[in-house]
């Protein structure tokens, strides 16, 4: 059964580029508290759902989401704190559809949380630095610049997963589950700080 769903999954290309030194930008939260606001939409092969939410975000490490449903009939939380996802036991399958795993959920707010290994590979090719991270290979990342662009989970050859960041728009695909959810941000506000009470769940 895995290796069916695998098969579905696009296989990994070869890194283009020059050979380039395995050191990677520093992709990090950048200082000061942050509200992001942002509009949600979830294709799932058995629905769509959309809606409006918010990321609050303190650096270095540490992020809480809320989604609210079109409708105002459900939400939704998620509490990131470095590579731990805490989710609500009420609504957690629905919140699981939601919200990818925390390396690729801090890739959407721009954090590198991709777990190191020795065996990186780097290419150039022009403005853009790609990087194959582990053998067999389990993430690519690729930089436009110094900024994070795209992270992709690969098992068995084949990206099973991915997060982009192209402007305010931010996808997320599981190619495996044919599942994707689209974040477009409509808003980022520094805030003077968060309350206590935000990083605990009901």
């Amino acid at each position: 059964m895995l290796a069916s769903l695998l098969a579905c999954a696009p296989a990994l290309r070869p890194l283009r580029g020059s050979p380039a030194p395995a050191v990677l930008p520093r992709a990090e939260l950048p200082p000061g508290y942050r509200r992001v606001v942002f509009n949600w939409q979830l294709d799932d092969p058995d629905f769509t759902a959309r809606g409006d939410g918010a990321a609050r975000v303190a650096p270095p490490d540490s992020a809480r989401l809320d989604f609210f449903l079109a409708g105002g009939s459900a939400s939704g939380a998620a509490l990131l704190i470095g590579n731990e996802l805490r989710l609500p036991p009420r609504g957690e399958d629905m919140a699981r559809r939601l919200v990818p795993p925390p390396p690729l959920l801090w890739a959407a707010l721009g954090r590198l949380g991709v777990p190191g290994a020795r065996d990186t590979v780097v290419r150039v090719d022009g403005d853009t630095l790609r990087a194959d991270i582990a053998n067999p290979v389990a993430w690519r990342l690729t930089f436009v610049r110094d900024t994070l662009r795209r992270v992709e989970h690969v098992g068995g050859g084949r990206i099973i997963e991915w997060v982009e960041r192209a402007g305010a728009v931010v996808r997320y695909r599981h190619e495996t589950s044919r599942r994707s959810l689209e974040l477009t941000i409509t808003r980022t506000d520094a805030v003077t700080g968060l309350d206590q009470a935000i990083w605990s769940l009901p």
